[in-house]
């Protein structure tokens, strides 16, 4: 499947959302290239834009979805946040609360089939970042509370197998979601996916991962990998992995 054709399913899934926007584009993003946008906010919102660029080369090297090696910073009150399908919401530390206007174009953004990735960059469980994110995003979803994700949930097979979500650190074996609809349109890491993935000024890996080293890397990096699958095809490939039984249920 093309990186156009995975685009084209996001801008289908929000068209209702752009005819509503005071706006003459009618795409959600490039329709030939994946590039995350990375949403600003009044914490330390930038700690790993060179993980997210990595990322996105390594997505383009992995799988056939046309990128741009590239972390775009929105702030939540811009329209320009409909333009990508996916959203990278990371801090270390805690940060102020949003204003209202950011609260309801992060709301119309994941309501109308926006994605968004948060990832605890402090590592921090009940404090810092984790304690300021489920405060806003209490505000953002109030309908849709955080739980974990089951291992059965499509986002661990929409390109890799997976069993377990680790990043930098290994805090919290598997994410959480919430899910509107049947949709998770929130992951929430508390393992710093993206330190796992971010590199230094002279290309070397910029933070050690523990426990388990560099094969633990490596499964944040298709961790990474699945999750901006799940944001460009949603379930398609959970009705796949069924297509088997479905075939031999017409035999």
């Amino acid at each position: 499947m093309s990186g156009r054709s995975l685009s084209r399913r996001s801008l289908l899934s929000t068209a209702a959302a752009l005819a509503l926007l005071p706006r003459a584009s009618r795409a959600f993003g490039d329709v030939s290239r994946f590039v995350p946008a990375v949403a600003q906010h009044g914490g330390a919102w930038d700690a790993r834009l060179s993980g997210l660029r990595r990322l996105a080369w390594e997505l383009q090297r992995r799988t056939s979805v046309e990128v741009l090696p590239d972390a775009r910073p929105v702030p939540l009150s811009s329209p320009r946040l409909f333009e990508s399908p996916f959203l990278y919401f990371g801090g270390d530390g805690g940060f102020p609360p949003l204003s209202g206007a950011e609260v309801e174009n992060l709301r119309r953004y994941l309501t109308y089939g926006g994605f968004m990735l948060a990832d605890a960059n402090d590592g921090s469980d009940g404090s810092g970042f984790d304690a300021a994110f489920r405060r806003e995003l209490a505000r953002v979803l109030p309908q849709a509370p955080l739980a974990p994700l089951s291992q059965e949930h499509v986002v661990f097979k929409s390109f890799f197998l997976l069993d377990m979500a680790p990043g930098r650190l290994l805090r919290k074996p598997h994410l959480e979601a919430a899910v509107v609809g049947k949709r998770a349109v929130v992951l929430y890491s508390q393992n710093d996916l993206a330190g796992a993935w971010a590199r230094d000024e002279g290309g070397s890996y910029a933070y050690d991962v523990t426990p388990g080293g560099e094969q633990q890397r490596e499964f944040a990096y298709r961790v990474g990998i699945n999750i901006c699958m799940y944001a460009l095809c949603l379930d398609y490939k959970d009705d796949a992995v069924h297509l088997p039984l479905i075939m031999n249920k017409r035999r």
